[in-house]
């Protein structure tokens, strides 16, 4: 019986250490990241996005999603291979670490990208983008909804864009994600992109 105790508490113990990942061999691996993501995980352009600060089980899912071939990213082709599942537990523990920059708004889009971000579009029945991903824009990161503060608002247009085409579809069974930007202009998308951006500040 104390045996079989024991070997529960080290199977227990040893998936902890897997789940919660090691920084410090995330940065060793992030060194390929880096021409992208910045070695902080702050990208430097809005083509690629700023991981730093992101949620660890969200950045795992989107890993896991790249490499499985169920979310697509064609500058990432072959670059997760041969990452283990560990191996993406530590990058994503790297970048969960590290701290944010942030950016600005529009001061032009201030009001359409807040009231969208805040109250959602009601006579499209587009929910308020803070039910996930706070009034902060942190997210929920035990939930593994995506902190958005500070995102470049290039790469956040992008991602409503393939959401709302449905070329992105890996926002689960319900859609969320999908059905939200489903109805979403340009000039709304980019609204709220923008005031996405200014939340990091």
């Amino acid at each position: 019986m104390f045996r079989i105790l024991i070997g529960i508490i080290v199977t227990v113990s040893s998936t902890f250490v897997f789940a919660a990942g090691d920084p410090q061999h995330g940065k060793e691996l992030s060194a390929v990241c880096a021409a992208c993501h910045g070695q902080d995980g702050n990208s430097s352009a809005g083509a690629f996005p700023s991981l730093a600060g992101q949620g660890q089980r969200y950045l795992v899912k989107q890993l896991q999603d790249i490499k499985s071939g169920n979310r697509a990213a064609i500058l990432m082709t072959g670059i997760l291979d041969a990452y283990s599942a560990q191996d993406m537990q530590d990058v994503a523990a790297y970048y969960s670490a590290q701290t944010p920059t942030g950016g600005a708004a529009d001061p032009a889009l201030l009001a359409q990208g807040e009231t969208i971000y805040r109250a959602g579009v009601a006579r499209k029945s587009i929910a308020a983008c803070t039910a996930c991903h706070s009034p902060t824009g942190q997210g929920n990161a035990a939930a593994a909804f995506p902190m958005l503060a500070g995102q470049w608002p290039e790469y956040t247009e992008a991602q409503l864009k393939a959401f709302r085409s449905g070329v992105r579809h890996n926002d689960g069974d319900s859609q969320m994600m999908r059905l939200n930007a489903m109805d979403l202009s340009d000039k709304e998308i980019t609204a709220v992109a923008s005031y996405i951006r200014g939340l990091g500040k």
